[in-house]
C-alpha cells in the first residue's frame, strides 16, 4: 500500500479569531512531488507551519511518516526552507561552507559538499561569511543546507524568490532529479502556478480551503477547474498541452 508521508484531516486554523484555513484534508505519498499554490493570503505558508508544528491548529489531525504530529520526533528526515530568511543572524560567524555542512546531520546520507555548493552556484562563496552575502546568495546558501542531508521530505516555501533565472531553472531541475532519482518527497509552495506543472506531479490549490487536490492530469480534465480558472489558464497551469493547442 502507498505510504503517506503527510496526512491532514479536517485541519482548521484561526488567527485572531479569523479562519485562515478551513477543513483542510489531503495526503502526500512517499515519492510524490506536490505543488502547493494559491493567491496571496490563501494559507499556503500557514498550512506548512501547522504541519511542522510551528503553529497549532484549532481543529483537525496531522500525521508525519505515519505518526501523529504530537509524537513525531524524526525531524532529521525533513528539510525545510521557510519563505523568509528574517530569522537569519547576519552576524553569525559562519562561512557558507560551514553553514551548508550544518545540514549534514545524518552521517553517511548526504551530498558531497562540493557538489551541493556547485548545484547552487555558490562554490566561489564557500569561504565568505553569511552576513557578507546578498539576500539572493543567502537564499542559495540556505537552499544548499536544506538539500545537503538528502532529506526524505523536502519542503520549500517560495524558494526561488531571490534567484536569478538561470539559478532558478537549475534549482527546479535539481528538485526533479532528487525526486526522480533519489525518491525524495517534495512539497514546493509557490504563487507561480505557471511553473508548477513543469515539475510537480500533483497540485494542492488553496484559497483558505481546498479548491483542488490531485494530479495535474486530473486538474487538466476537471470541468470545475475549467470554470474556476477558465479553460485557457487551466491548460497553461497543467502543462499537459502546448499553449498553442488551447
Amino acid at each position: 500500500m502507498p505510504v503517506n508521508i503527510i496526512s491532514t484531516e479536517n485541519l482548521t486554523f484561526c488567527y485572531n479569531g479569523i479562519e485562515v484555513l478551513q477543513d483542510i484534508s489531503f495526503a502526500v505519498q512517499k515519492g510524490d512531488y506536490l505543488g502547493v499554490a494559491g493567491p496571496n493570503g490563501s494559507g499556503k505558508s500557514t498550512l506548512i507551519k501547522n504541519i511542522l508544528g510551528i503553529l497549532q491548529p484549532r481543529e483537525g489531525n496531522i500525521s508525519l511518516f505515519g505518526q501523529p504530529l504530537a509524537v513525531f520526533r524524526q525531524w532529521g528526515k525533513i528539510g525545510y526552507l521557510p519563505q523568509r530568511l528574517a530569522a537569519l543572524n547576519n552576524h553569525f560567524p559562519g562561512t557558507v561552507r560551514e553553514i551548508v555542512q550544518l545540514g549534514m546531520e545524518r552521517k553517511g546520507n548526504f551530498l558531497n559538499i562540493k557538489q551541493v555548493l556547485q548545484m547552487m552556484d555558490i562554490e566561489h562563496l564557500s569561504s565568505r561569511l553569511i552576513g557578507e552575502l546578498s539576500y539572493g546568495e543567502q537564499q542559495r546558501t540556505m537552499l544548499a543546507r536544506a538539500l545537503a542531508s538528502k532529506p526524505e521530505l523536502l519542503i520549500l516555501d517560495e524558494p526561488t524568490t531571490a534567484l536569478d533565472p538561470q539559478t532558478r531553472d537549475n534549482f527546479y531541475q535539481l528538485t526533479q532529479e532528487l525526486n526522480g532519482n533519489q525518491g525524495t518527497t517534495i512539497i514546493l509552495i509557490t504563487h507561480d502556478t505557471g511553473v508548477l506543472g513543469n515539475y510537480a506531479r500533483s497540485l494542492l490549490y488553496l484559497d483558505k480551503k481546498v479548491v483542488f487536490s490531485g494530479t495535474f492530469e486530473d486538474f487538466c480534465t476537471s470541468p470545475d477547474m475549467a470554470g474556476f480558472f477558465g479553460q485557457a489558464s487551466q491548460h497553461i497551469i497543467c502543462h499537459q498541452h502546448d499553449r498553442s493547442s488551447v
